[in-house]
């Protein structure tokens, strides 16, 4: 039986056992545009029970989201038993809002200051997936994605925005990792072991 096989029935044995036992896990995948969040909770859950987990999508937020950011969050938290997947997650507050002028630097702080205590009051285990990719891995996974017949309507607007904006990206990402806990940081300019990674890290992360 191979490692990834492995990891897989684990992972559904801790799935089962988190489920009986009303366990609440958050699971947050964060990363560049083009970084692989949505192939990876794809990978993820591909033999998940599809009564333990739930998968939270990326959305736009609207005007009342914006402005009671962690509380909206707070909704979409786990319920008892369950296991949620973000693709994206409130640390879009730490990340793209400020770069793209979304939030004010005021609402950014506020988050920042917020966010540690916020967790460790929602009685949830929260486990934090940073995908990491180069300029270059970025912009040819966008120019890609662009071109592809199948995928080409995952490319926004936005995308090379935040191309161009790779730097100051990297500034607040910085940030974000240093003062804020728990981030596992994945090499995913090869995007097939990092998911490997990430099943790993997932599979061992459940054990609580």
């Amino acid at each position: 039986m191979n490692h990834e096989l492995q990891n897989y029935i684990r992972l559904n044995e801790l799935s089962e056992r988190i489920h009986a036992e009303g366990k609440r896990v958050a699971v947050a995948l964060e990363g560049r545009d083009g970084a692989g969040k949505s192939g990876t909770i794809r990978k993820l859950t591909k033999y998940l029970p599809p009564y333990t987990f739930r998968v939270q999508q990326s959305f736009k937020p609207n005007k009342s989201t914006m402005k009671n950011w962690l509380p909206s969050w707070a909704k979409k938290m786990p319920r008892q038993g369950e296991i949620v997947f973000y693709d994206r997650s409130w640390y879009s507050r730490a990340l793209l809002q400020p770069v793209m002028g979304w939030c004010s630097q005021i609402a950014y702080e506020n988050f920042m200051d917020a966010v540690t205590y916020w967790e460790n009051s929602q009685d949830v285990t929260f486990i934090k997936l940073w995908l990491s990719i180069s300029e270059g891995e970025q912009e040819q996974r966008l120019n890609n994605r662009e071109r592809d017949p199948l995928r080409y309507w995952k490319f926004s607007s936005n995308d090379p925005i935040a191309l161009s904006k790779f730097d100051m990206i990297t500034f607040y990402k910085e940030r974000m990792l240093t003062e804020t806990n728990g981030w596992n940081v994945l090499d995913y300019n090869d995007k097939y072991s990092g998911r490997e990674k990430a099943l790993e890290i997932l599979a061992k992360a459940l054990e609580i």
